[in-house]
């Protein structure tokens, strides 16, 4: 009789929560929006920048960090990305012009590269069998919005006590104390023979080869546009278009008597609904074709956002979008990643996955910065919500043409 693996390892429940406090950190940033303008009296688009700029450090860092683990070392890439993070949040705290902040965000971006997805799913990948694989990678991606959940509102409670540069160092401190979750991140590289002697030269030429990496690529990015744009703007948005919320039904029960609240308790339930989005979308992943899955994620969200801008925004509407988007928020994780390591297999996941990743985040940039520069020209963010609708929409097209089928790794690039 054969013994099934188990699902819950120790590099699972070490990466879970690496990935949870970086996420905290990171989802929470959207919250500092008007405290840092209001200080300096900068106009809406250079913190907006900033924080753009922050992701596509991340995505520029992300294959980068793929391919430093998969030469000296998973636990060596994940060190070096905690002090990156931590030192780019300690010397943002002392910046003091919109230049100064956008270039020290570089350094906030890049550390998340080394304490993200790209580098915790492939060990997780690695490590799991192939029956719990997908599961596996959902579960580490629910990490990520379990710390979505607890960023937002716990920055809004830090705020209140303290200025926005402590708060900052705060969180760096936080992101180093997660490096104890180390010892737990040990895994044997679970790769087939083929993958083991491919180079990494044969993979990514193989890769770029393949119609199916790029439309995998060209997909991901409306997910970072719309993820990057909501968790960056959307508090702001919401503080400025709800009025005061009414002190009376659910949102009393939440205990939300200000739009600040409303704004930060928006991004902790898009989190929250994400857990179970994810762990569905990682259990269908495994039973169905995944780039139909991501085809319907695109097209629910592509209906959701348009149904929300063209209703009246109130508390409740807010409250009633968060759950639904939130429920599709990082549910293309687990069936992105998982595509890139079906059909390209194992050994060079991290990389592959990270250049993947990369796309995301150009899309991130762009909903970032186009939703800080449309503000200031245009009053609101109406218009850059619109470019969203249509590039979810988009990304649920170019999906279909994807060939779902595991490369021949040894075949001539």
């Amino acid at each position: 009789m054969t013994t099934r693996a188990p699902l819950i390892t120790p590099v699972l429940i070490g990466g879970c929560i690496i990935i949870l406090i970086g996420f905290a950190a990171r989802a929470s940033f959207g919250v500092f929006q008007i405290p840092i303008a209001s200080e300096f009296g900068w106009p809406r688009s250079e913190f907006s920048l900033a924080i753009a700029i922050q992701n596509l450090a991340w995505g520029i860092g992300q294959p980068l960090f793929g391919a430093f683990a998969e030469r000296f070392g998973d636990r060596k890439a994940i060190i070096l990305g905690a002090l990156f993070y931590a030192a780019g949040l300690v010397l943002s705290s002392f910046a003091v012009t919109p230049g100064s902040m956008q270039l020290l965000e570089f350094l906030v971006g890049f550390g998340i590269a080394g304490t993200g997805f790209g580098v915790i799913l492939a060990v997780v990948g690695r490590a799991a069998s192939d029956e719990n694989r997908s599961m596996a990678l959902g579960i580490a991606t629910a990490a990520g919005s379990a710390g979505q959940v607890i960023g937002a509102p716990i920055a809004e409670i830090l705020l209140g006590h303290f200025p926005w540069q402590t708060v900052f160092i705060i969180f760096a401190g936080v992101i180093l104390l997660s490096l104890f979750a180390l010892p737990m991140m040990r895994s044997e590289k679970m790769a087939s023979r083929a993958e083991l002697e491919q180079s990494l030269g044969q993979a990514l030429k193989q890769a770029f080869k393949d119609p199916s990496f790029s439309l995998i690529a060209i997909g991901f990015f409306s997910c970072g546009y719309q993820l990057g744009f909501i968790t960056a703007h959307f508090p702001a948005m919401v503080t400025e278009m709800c009025g005061t919320p009414a002190p009376d039904g659910m949102l009393a029960a939440l205990g939300i008597s200000t739009t600040s609240a409303l704004g930060a308790v928006a991004i902790s339930v898009i989190g929250l609904a994400n857990i179970g989005g994810t762990l569905a979308a990682a259990w269908a992943g495994k039973r169905f074709s995944k780039k139909y899955l991501l085809a319907g994620i695109y097209t629910a969200r592509t209906i959701i956002g348009a149904t929300f801008i063209l209703m009246p925004i109130t508390p409740t509407s807010v409250l009633l979008f968060s759950v639904a988007m939130g429920s599709l928020w990082l549910a293309t994780v687990p069936l992105t990643s998982g595509l890139v390591a079906h059909i390209y297999g194992l050994r060079y996941m991290g990389t592959l996955y990270g250049l993947v990743f990369l796309s995301h985040q150009i899309g991130s940039f762009l909903g970032v910065w186009l939703g800080g520069a449309l503000y200031d020209v245009y009053g609101d963010y109406t218009l850059v919500w619109w470019v969203g609708i249509a590039v979810g929409a988009l990304s649920a097209l170019v999906h279909l043409p994807i060939r779902e089928r595991a490369l021949n790794l040894l075949a001539p690039a």
